[in-house]
């Protein structure tokens, strides 16, 4: 009998950890709770939401769960990991102290201060009034207001200038957008350079880094507009080389997994920090205790070792007796987008083209479902278009090719992933 593994989440994310999970051998059924229409195809879908954390543990005890791999941000801090453990079900992902690394901001930049690790100056306020009088105080400096609690990846807002800082400490503390979320913010010097997204896996004592993906949070080509979850990504990221991911390693992913267990609150699980290059050197925007979506889509295509094995050892700590190997060959995932996406979009439109994109090509559903209709948008995020080639030009052209056969009314993507100058 083979491994029955819980997924929590309805991202392509998601979609993306079961399609490499069924690979599998050990692994004998995959469980997405709540998952969405292309979880559907290859996993069996809970009707339970993720923050519902005694609905998932009645499930896991029900549908005799024995291994679940922390995906999304939601359930960790709310204790999933810690709950299902004592059930007798066998984790990889952080505890519930472990996760304050991305569900608080604050914390996570005291942790840092702590531990030595490079980040951007900052300060944290929960009053109003205070933090207004700090920005104002700051006429020239362009700023980043982040609330500190979780907001599904689109909580920290980068601001030109004092009246822009002004205008999102009203979004976070006064309108608040993100609710409970904005009850504390963290304003920080705004870095300048290149961003790219670590990833590693972690059991408590080491980390093994993941190949480097670089994410597309703008909405909008050129990296304007709204701030989103996620338009895309490529991996390898062309900027980071060896060198380069060494210091990363050392002062970053190291120190963190070394300080995590030195506090008593060991890290188990995906660490993925976002760092910011800089002529300074790296800087950590923010911990997330999790996979990054999008760019877990072109990560698992390019491993080439057994997920379920590697974070099974994981959650057994002994990560340093597995062999984890990569291809070398480059992917690029372009995100299709509800017209509208991240403001007001609309639901309902039917999917049409899926079938016809390429045998090697792969299509991740995030915002979709089925009705009568056939497929249908439920979301912001509807698909993610994943190609690989012998290089990153070969990659983008072929998900943008297989993009362009994939319909539906008002979806929206951009046009620029992976257009890496040089």
């Amino acid at each position: 009998m083979g491994a029955r593994v819980l997924l929590v989440g309805s991202g392509a994310r998601e979609h993306a950890i079961a399609w490499k999970l069924r690979q599998s051998p050990k692994v004998e059924e995959v469980f997405v709770a709540p998952g969405n229409a292309g979880t559907a195809l290859i996993a069996t879908n809970i009707p339970v939401q993720p923050k519902d954390i005694d609905g998932l543990c009645r499930a896991a005890k029900q549908l005799r769960i024995d291994f679940y791999l922390a995906s999304m941000d939601d359930p960790q801090p709310l204790g999933l990991v810690d709950r299902l453990t004592a059930q007798g079900v066998l984790c990889y992902g952080p505890t519930q102290a472990a996760a304050r690394l991305e569900a608080s901001k604050v914390w996570a930049k005291e942790f840092m201060a702590r531990h030595n690790i490079p980040t951007a100056a900052s300060r944290s306020f929960t009053d109003y009034q205070e933090a207004r009088r700090y920005v104002e105080s700051r006429p020239d400096g362009p700023l980043v207001v982040k609330a500190s609690g979780l907001a599904a990846g689109k909580g920290a807002i980068v601001c030109n200038d004092m009246h822009e800082a002004l205008t999102a400490l009203d979004i976070i503390m006064v309108r608040r957008d993100f609710g409970a979320a904005g009850n504390e913010v963290v304003i920080e010097e705004r870095l300048y350079g290149r961003e790219t997204s670590a990833h590693a896996f972690c059991d408590g004592k080491t980390a093994v880094l993941m190949p480097f993906a670089t994410d597309y949070k703008r909405a909008q080509d050129g990296d304007i507009g709204l701030n989103t979850g996620g338009m895309g990504a490529y991996s390898p990221s062309a900027f980071v080389d060896e060198r380069l991911a060494e210091e990363i390693r050392h002062q970053v992913v190291e120190r963190a997994i070394a300080g995590m267990a030195s506090e008593g609150t060991p890290y188990n699980g995906t660490l993925f920090p976002g760092l910011m290059v800089t002529d300074e050197g790296i800087r950590v925007l923010e911990f997330n205790a999790r996979w990054g979506d999008p760019e877990t889509q072109v990560l698992l295509p390019r491993l080439e070792s057994d997920l379920y094995e590697v974070c099974k050892a994981a959650a057994e700590g002994r990560l340093s007796e597995v062999d984890i190997r990569w291809s070398p060959r480059p992917a690029v995932g372009v995100v299709m987008a509800s017209g509208g996406y991240p403001a007001t979009y609309k639901l309902g439109h039917v999917i049409t083209g899926i079938d016809d994109v390429d045998a090697d090509v792969l299509v991740f559903h995030a915002g979709t479902k089925q009705d009568s209709r056939g497929l249908v948008t439920n979301g912001g995020r509807v698909l993610t278009v994943v190609a690989m080639g012998d290089t990153l030009q070969e990659a983008r052209e072929k998900a943008y090719e297989n993009v362009a056969r994939i319909q539906f009314t008002d979806a929206h993507y951009r046009r620029d992933i992976a257009l890496v100058e040089g």
